[in-house]
């Protein structure tokens, strides 16, 4: 349903890839290696529509997901290296809004059992300014638990996480493939995650 054809990435004066192709499938995870500065996080983004290929395009359902975005976004949860929550609202708060900027009607108590789900509930009603870097980590990582979105497109999201979180993420990535999802992740982490199909790109810096 995702399909990458001849990518090529331009920051600055500097390519950082090219002639990039891939595609992937309902079940299908896709793991992006490569060292600081190849270009992992910029080709996620690239995939999320936030740049533009400096060549090539990117497919989903056999379109290209810049003409037809408003098609292609509302099937996409994105978590991105940086948390993106707002530090003067609470975990359960941040959930709710999150949500509600994609359409979605999160109840508290939905928004709890996420949290919970990932072991952050006794955190729920703290501003998250107050946490840690590990538990804010958790708190964006709670929303795929709401998240309908059949792509999930994660940066670095076991990055801050103790053991115990690593496994709880990575099964819950697994039960998204395993319900006909897909997965495009990068890790510096060798994690174990069920996939009916797992495939990696390597990028260089």
């Amino acid at each position: 349903m995702l399909k990458a054809q001849g990518l090529a990435c331009l920051r600055g004066d500097r390519l950082l890839f090219k002639d990039l192709s891939f595609a992937l499938e309902a079940g299908g995870l896709l793991t992006v290696l490569g060292e600081n500065g190849s270009g992992k996080s910029s080709l996620l983004r690239l995939l999320c529509g936030l740049l533009t290929p400096e060549q090539g395009e990117i497919l989903w359902a056999g379109k290209p997901i810049k003409a037809h975005a408003e098609q292609y976004l509302p099937n996409l949860k994105y978590v991105g290296h940086l948390n993106g929550l707002k530090d003067d609202l609470s975990a359960l708060e941040n959930l709710q809004m999150s949500a509600s900027l994609t359409g979605q009607d999160v109840s508290a108590a939905s928004a709890l059992a996420a949290l919970t789900a990932i072991g952050i509930a006794r955190c729920a009603h703290l501003p998250v300014r107050v946490l840690s870097q590990g538990q804010k980590r958790r708190v964006a990582l709670a929303a795929l638990w709401l998240s309908p979105s059949p792509l999930w497109i994660l940066d670095e999201p076991f990055a801050a996480l103790d053991a115990a979180a690593t496994e709880v993420l990575a099964a819950r990535i697994g039960e998204h493939l395993a319900a006909g999802g897909m997965t495009i992740l990068t890790s510096h982490q060798d994690v174990a995650i069920k996939a009916k199909a797992a495939h990696t790109v390597s990028l260089s810096a």
